[in-house]
C-alpha cells in the first residue's frame, strides 16, 4: 500500500477551529514532536549522504546540470533591501523581484569583477537564482536563508564577527550595493513600477551531496530546493502543489506549506483525501508541519470512538 505525506506550514499559521469530519479524524490520529524548522521538516523526507542541506549545490544541479560537480557553491540571489529608522531591511529577493533574463544579462557585468577579484566565479543560470563557485576548502561565516531574514535589520543576518573572513564578506556586500545602486538598470526597473535589485544576499553554502535517498515517487511542488531533492532522489515532480495525488503510484509527497488557511485544510484538503483512503486506494495519511508537529492517520483509526476530536491545532 501506498502513503501521501503533506507538508505544512507551523499551526500557528493555521489558527482557528477544525470542521468536521477533519477534526475527528485528526483526534484520532497518531501524534509526534520532532525537531522544528524548515530545514528540519525536509530533512525528515529526504536522506542526504554527507548528512547536511547544501542548498546552493542541491538547486544549482536542477538549474544548470552536471556542472555542480564537486565545487563549493553559494546563492547570491538578487535582493532588495530598504533603509528604515530603525536599520535596513530586506524586503524581497529572488523570484520575488520578477527576475528575467534581462535583468540578468543587464546587472551581472559589473558584478562579475568584484568576484573575480577574489577568485569566485558568478553566473545566473536562472534569474532569479544566482551562484557564486568558490574554491573548494574556502572557509565562510555563517550565512542566513533569506525566508529568516526578511523584514529584520540586515546588521543581524550579514556576518558580524571581527575575524578577517566575516569582515571579506562585509566589504564585499558593502561593493555589491555601491555598484548596484549606481546602475541605471535599477532606475529603468523602478520607472516601470519594479523593485530595484540593490544587492545580493548569500546563503546556502555547501558541496553536492554523494547521495540523496527517499520513499516518495511523486513529488508536488513549486519549490526549487524541493524538486531538486526529489529529482536527486529519483522521484518524479509536477506542479501546481495544491492538486491531491489520488491515483498516484507510489509514495507521494504534497507541499502545502503556502496555506494559510484552517478552512481550507479542513474542508478542501483532508476531506477527498480521507474518503480516498477509506476506499482503500492508499493506507496512511501524514501530516507533517513545519514546527515538528507530526499526524498519522491510517485507516483503522476510525474505530477510536473514545479519542476526542481535535478542533483546533494547537490542541
Amino acid at each position: 500500500m501506498t502513503a501521501i505525506a503533506l507538508l505544512l506550514p507551523s499551526r500557528d499559521r493555521l489558527p482557528g477551529a477544525l470542521p468536521r469530519p477533519a477534526a475527528r479524524a485528526l483526534g484520532r490520529a497518531d501524534r509526534e514532536q520532532l525537531d522544528a524548522g524548515g530545514r528540519a521538516q525536509l530533512r525528515r523526507h529526504f536522506r542526504l549522504t554527507p548528512d547536511r542541506l547544501p542548498v546552493a549545490a542541491l538547486t544549482r544541479r536542477a538549474d544548470a546540470g552536471s556542472d555542480a560537480g564537486n565545487s563549493l557553491w553559494l546563492r547570491a540571489d538578487p535582493a532588495h533591501v530598504a533603509p528604515d529608522l530603525n536599520g535596513v531591511r530586506l524586503l524581497g529577493w529572488g523570484e520575488g523581484l520578477g527576475m528575467d533574463v534581462l535583468d540578468a544579462q543587464a546587472l551581472l557585468p559589473i558584478l562579475r569583477p568584484l568576484f573575480g577579484d577574489a577568485g569566485y566565479e558568478l553566473d545566473a543560470p536562472h534569474p532569479a537564482r544566482w551562484y557564486l563557485r568558490i574554491p573548494a576548502g574556502t572557509p565562510l561565516p555563517d550565512f542566513v536563508p533569506p525566508e529568516d531574514a526578511v523584514g529584520d535589520d540586515l546588521f543581524n543576518a550579514i556576518p558580524q564577527g571581527d575575524d578577517a573572513v566575516s569582515r571579506r564578506w562585509r566589504a564585499l556586500i558593502t561593493e555589491v550595493q555601491v555598484a548596484l545602486h549606481q546602475h541605471p538598470w535599477n532606475r529603468a526597473r523602478a520607472d516601470h513600477g519594479r523593485p530595484a535589485v540593490n544587492s545580493l544576499w548569500f546563503w546556502g553554502a555547501g558541496v553536492a551531496p554523494d547521495s540523496v535517498q527517499s520513499s516518495y515517487m511523486n513529488v508536488r511542488s513549486p519549490d526549487p530546493l524541493l524538486q531538486a531533492l526529489a529529482g536527486e532522489a529519483g522521484a518524479a515532480t509536477t506542479t501546481p502543489a495544491a492538486d491531491t495525488p489520488r491515483g498516484a503510484i507510489g509514495d507521494s509527497l504534497v507541499d502545502l506549506r503556502h496555506l494559510r488557511s484552517l478552512d481550507v485544510l479542513g474542508t478542501q484538503v483532508l476531506p477527498p483525501l480521507l474518503a480516498s483512503m477509506e476506499r482503500d486506494e492508499f493506507d496512511t495519511l501524514l501530516l507533517d508541519f513545519e514546527d515538528g508537529t507530526r499526524l498519522r492517520l491510517r485507516r483503522g483509526q476510525r474505530w477510536r470512538f473514545w479519542r476526542k476530536s481535535l478542533r483546533s491545532l494547537d490542541a
